[in-house]
């Protein structure tokens, strides 16, 4: 999903990513990667430069969801050691206490994605219901979300598959 990381959108994005967790009968998961996701896009509302402008894509690949965020700053965030009484600076850390894994990497010439994955329960440990089935393990499956023009219902897309790069 594209979007500028304003706190008006951030708790879009939120129930988005909530909504495909729960198509993907992935429910234990979603207060973690809800956590996640809102404190990355804080910082991308907070720090990045030029603009506010980034992308969120989330990925089920074998057990491993991965939550990634793009933004258009080449600068890499650091982890701070922050003080649990402080109010500010411990996004990333948090992003950490709840994931499994997190990085940051450059991407293209100018910005950067950040990430965290979350271990997906096994098909065989998530309730059966009568609703879509969870996609198949061996294929990467991302939700692609494109905000609708404007005056128009957002449309919602389910899972495809597409090539890890």
């Amino acid at each position: 999903m594209e979007l500028q990381a304003l706190p008006t959108r951030i708790g879009q994005v939120r129930r988005i990513v909530s909504a495909q967790l729960r198509y993907w009968h992935l429910d234990s998961l979603i207060d973690q990667a809800a956590l996640g996701v809102t404190e990355l896009l804080t910082n991308v509302h907070r720090h990045a430069e030029p603009d506010k402008s980034c992308t969120v894509e989330i990925e089920l690949l074998l057990d491993r969801l991965t939550v990634s965020v793009h933004d258009n700053d080449p600068r890499l965030p650091e982890l701070r050691d922050a003080d649990i009484t402080e109010t500010c600076g411990r996004g990333l850390a948090m992003v950490a206490a709840v994931s499994e894994s997190w990085g940051a990497r450059p991407h293209g010439a100018s910005g950067k994605v950040v990430w965290f994955t979350l271990p997906a329960p096994s098909e065989e440990s998530v309730e059966s219901v009568a609703a879509p089935k969870r996609p198949s393990h061996g294929a990467v499956h991302t939700a692609t979300h494109r905000p609708a023009p404007r005056r128009r219902r957002a449309e919602h897309t389910p899972a495809r598959s597409a090539v890890a790069g």
